[in-house]
């Protein structure tokens, strides 16, 4: 037994070898507490470093509170006068829509396919990352998609398309700012507004337009889900690129939502078994080209191409589609016949002397060869090309995509040739136009594409809107716009500002001029002007010289009156061309584009009021608050009297004159016109007018080689103006010129002064007329038309009336046509009518051979002969008529002052109604 008072040395416990202490527990313990402080040390660390990136990268996160003004680019979208959408400006095509508008079928594909755990997550759906991950590790490749709706949202409106690891940790930390600020609808609504859905279509409404034509409440199960399949790769899944990717891909989506529950086995099958059933709407400005891109022209000149193109902007045009496709329907045919007259050029290519090659890599062949415009169903009016297979004595083979006709002499006797094998050889591709497509049975007629160019304009008179504006043959081909931009010499048809002065200095259309050889002096030498017959009548009356458009005269004319009033007077008609102050000018040799000639017609049935063409009426932003209202200028040019002269001078033009192949026209409608055309026939004219539209017409080409032979404006651009006016003016009220009647007689001229309040210029030249101190046009008021008295739909007999001034300010108040209330404002520059400074035109060339001239160093004087009395054509100035006095004399300036100030009355009517 061991003693207690002393220490037993070397005690071990039982186990232990050799005397040594067990330590095993103490150093499993130490090496716990070491992983544990690691493990601790290092979740510290990568929470920390966790932490840092989160600080790091959200510090320069976009402020989702931006969201709460969201407003995404949106179309900027053109209407016609009828409200029709005619086009659209925009870098991303976008309709927004409200939570409301998007249908439950399309909400359930979108979310079946996308995000079925949106109505539950927070932004971020860790199941479906744990089982994306999962699938992507057992795949070892991408195979699932983690992103919620939420996240695409982020991505879309804040980050880049980059892949990488900082991109999505920052698209997760903006998904749980937005689902933290915006409810679960507001989310899926910007969403559906801002998807990408390929082909330059963002959001549901926008690509529902597209690819089906219709609305969202329109979409059907099957079309709903292709549009929900859209957003994963928009261009892979195509349905116009690749059709078959984009069925598989939407039933795929059908699929999603039979397993979520939304949609029945029955449903899906049918849905399954039914085509893509594609509409396509395309974005492409095809309705009045020329006029839409007028539009935009002038549109990004006022505000810019940022705002025209992302802000929305509704855009109400002056456009009338009816006169549109009468317009273009009037040019296209008009082009076609004057080319024909010109005689068959050949066809275009033969592919068996030069074959073309197969997408394929092989050689196309008679039987293989296709045309894109075989692809469309034909139509009679429609032009297609045709590929000639054989070529007998008596016809011809051609193929027209699925189609062969036969082709007999009868159908390209317009080319002067008789026998097939002159015109066609085998393998020949010629333009044929289709004149009946009935089943399997298809004919046409020989036809070939214009080489020439033309343009047409309609304004209406009473308020300057552009109705109309055709400014080629084909856009496609060419976009460069001949009604606003080409610059051409007008020819005769300047004719009518000259004489719009003889007026106003108090000539009467019966006063004579003498139409014999004169000659000028010029910076060339002498410069002798002559009739487009080479011939001379002596003495004519200024009626007659103005209808039969002679030369001569006209240069008298203006030589007597004055180039620079002349010049004066056309920039009152809205005239901002360049004009040359030469006599030449009176003769047409100064260049002018179409839409400034045809909008200064529009003054004489205006009662001598000239409204600046405009082209919109206003704009307004996405949601409807006015931006622009466009107010024309309007200018106070003639007395009315001086006016309804002109009228008359230019329906005598078509009773008799230069256009008397409208005559038969003409007496169906009230109508009146200029003919225009200039040396060597490069540009032909015709501008004429009813009482409520003017229409432009010019043919030529834009290289100004020759027409051909005696192709002037009666024969070249008048048919084209009467095509396209026998059918516009169908629909419109019976219209006259009851103060213009055919002339016939010198009391007919005052009494249409007298019934203007302007006969004070007869009185000025000894005529007996009323009051000498008062050109003031009457008020506005009805007046019944008396009976008619003159050939050739002659107008009624001369009232007092009231002036046209009253219906051009109820038009522009909004009592006529497309009016609205609005304040009058300067109106939009109108685009293309300013020209740069060019060098002078070409003077006239002088005659080939004229009779002995006299030369006269200064400007001629007017013959006035002594009255005849028989009333025709012939007689002298009216009755009793001193000579003209000088200009500084004369009171015009003092009645035209009187207008103004009426007129200035009237503005502000206007504005202060």
């Amino acid at each position: 037994m061991a003693d207690p008072r002393f220490p037993t040395k070397n005690r071990v416990s039982p186990g232990s070898r050799g005397g040594e202490p067990a330590a095993a527990p103490i150093l499993s313990r130490r090496i716990f507490g070491q992983l544990v402080f690691f493990t601790l040390l290092l979740l510290s660390i990568g929470v920390g470093a966790l932490g840092g990136m989160i600080f790091v990268y959200s510090s320069d996160l976009p402020q989702v509170r931006q969201l709460e003004d969201y407003r995404p680019d949106v179309m900027t979208e053109l209407y016609a006068d009828d409200g029709t959408v005619i086009g659209s400006f925009a870098l991303e095509r976008r309709v927004i829509v409200t939570y409301s508008q998007i249908p439950k079928v399309l909400e359930d594909a979108v979310l079946s396919i996308e995000d079925r755990h949106f109505a539950s997550h927070w932004g971020v759906d860790v199941v479906r990352i744990l089982r994306a991950g999962s699938t992507d590790l057992l795949e070892w490749r991408k195979a699932q998609g983690a992103s919620t709706l939420t996240q695409q949202l982020s991505r879309m409106f804040f980050l880049t398309p980059e892949k990488s690891f900082r991109r999505k940790l920052q698209e997760i930390l903006l998904a749980i700012q937005i689902e933290r600020r915006f409810t679960k609808p507001q989310i899926f609504t910007m969403y559906s507004n801002e998807v990408s859905l390929g082909h330059g279509t963002f959001g549901f409404e926008a690509a529902a337009e597209f690819y089906f034509g219709k609305h969202l409440s329109e979409l059907t199960l099957p079309e709903a889900a292709l549009l929900a399949g859209l957003p994963k790769t928009p261009t892979a899944y195509s349905p116009l690129l690749h059709p078959d990717r984009a069925l598989q891909r939407r039933n795929q989506v059908l699929l999603a939502m039979l397993d979520n529950g939304r949609i029945t086995k029955a449903q899906c099958e049918r849905a399954k078994a039914a085509p893509l059933g594609l509409h396509i709407q395309r974005w492409d400005n095809n309705t009045a080209p020329y006029f839409v891109e007028e539009v935009r022209q002038l549109l990004e000149r006022k505000y810019g191409p940022e705002t025209v193109h992302e802000k929305g902007l509704r855009v109400y045009t002056t456009l009338n589609l009816r006169a549109q496709r009468l317009a273009e329907n009037a040019l296209m045919q008009g082009l076609h016949n004057d080319d024909k007259r010109r005689g068959w050029r050949g066809p275009e290519k033969n592919i068996l002397k030069d074959p073309p090659r197969l997408p394929g890599g092989g050689v196309a062949t008679l039987e293989t060869y296709t045309e894109p415009d075989w692809k469309k169903p034909f139509e009679a009016g429609d032009s297609v090309h045709g590929l000639v297979t054989q070529v007998k004595p008596d016809w011809a083979l051609v193929r027209v995509g699925a189609f062969t006709t036969r082709v007999v002499p009868a159908d390209f006797a317009w080319t002067k040739k008789t026998r097939p094998g002159d015109v066609f050889s085998p393998g020949d591709l010629d333009l044929f136009l289709v004149k009946e497509a009935k089943g399997k049975a298809l004919r046409v007629t020989l036809d070939q594409r214009p080489d020439l160019q033309g343009a047409v304009m309609v304004i209406d008179n009473a308020t300057g809107s552009v109705k109309a504006m055709v400014g080629g043959y084909d856009f496609n081909e060419s976009k460069y716009n001949r009604a606003v931009q080409a610059e051409r010499q007008v020819g005769s048809s300047f004719k009518v500002y000259v004489y719009s002065q003889a007026l106003l200095e108090g000539m009467s259309p019966f006063n004579t001029i003498l139409d014999a050889p004169v000659s000028f002096p010029s910076s060339s030498g002498i410069w002798s002007p002559h009739n487009y017959d080479d011939k001379f009548e002596g003495p004519v009356t200024l009626l007659h010289a103005l209808a039969e458009s002679r030369n001569v005269p006209a240069v008298r004319l203006i030589a007597r009156v004055g180039v620079d009033k002349v010049i004066k007077l056309c920039r009152k008609f809205g005239i901002t061309s360049r004009l040359v102050p030469n006599l030449p000018l009176a003769l047409g040799a100064s260049d002018l584009t179409l839409v400034e000639h045809t909008s200064a017609f529009t003054t004489f049935p205006d009662d001598g009021v000239h409204v600046a063409p405009h082209i919109i009426e206003q704009v307004t932003n996405y949601d409807g608050a006015v931006v622009d209202a466009f107010r024309p200028e309007i200018t106070d040019v003639l007395p009315a009297g001086v006016a309804r002269l002109m009228v008359s001078m230019l329906r005598e033009a078509i009773n008799s004159g230069t256009a008397v192949r409208a005559k038969a026209f003409a007496a169906k409608y009230p109508v009146a016109g200029k003919t225009g055309t200039t040396n060597d026939f490069s540009d032909a004219w015709f501008i004429g007018f009813s009482p409520s539209i003017t229409c432009g017409v010019w043919v030529g080409f834009d290289d100004h080689r020759t027409l051909g032979p005696k192709e002037e404006g009666a024969r070249v651009a008048l048919p084209i103006w009467m095509d396209f006016m026998s059918e516009a003016l169908k629909t419109r009220p019976v219209e006259d010129f009851p103060q213009s009647p055919l002339l016939t007689n010198p009391d007919q001229v005052k009494q249409i002064l007298a019934s203007a309040g302007t006969q004070t210029l007869l009185a000025e030249h000894g005529a007996s007329a009323g009051s000498s101190d008062s050109t003031q046009r009457p008020p506005a008021a009805a007046t019944a038309p008396a009976a008619a008295a003159a050939p050739s739909h002659p107008g009624p007999a001369v009232a007092p009336a009231a002036s046209r001034r009253g219906v051009i300010v109820d038009s522009l108040e909004g009592n006529g046509p497309r009016g609205m209330e609005r304040p009058l404002q300067q109106p939009p520059e109108f685009p293309g009518v300013v020209a740069p400074e060019r060098g002078a035109p070409p003077e006239v060339k002088p005659a080939k051979a004229d009779p002995p001239q006299e030369i006269i160093p200064a400007p001629p004087s007017l013959t006035l002969p002594s009255v005849t009395g028989d009333g025709q054509q012939g007689i002298a100035p009216l009755p009793d008529a001193p000579p003209p006095p000088a200009p500084e004399k004369s009171r015009v300036a003092s009645a035209l002052r009187h207008a103004k100030r009426g007129l200035r009355h009237i503005g502000e009517k206007i504005v202060h109604p």
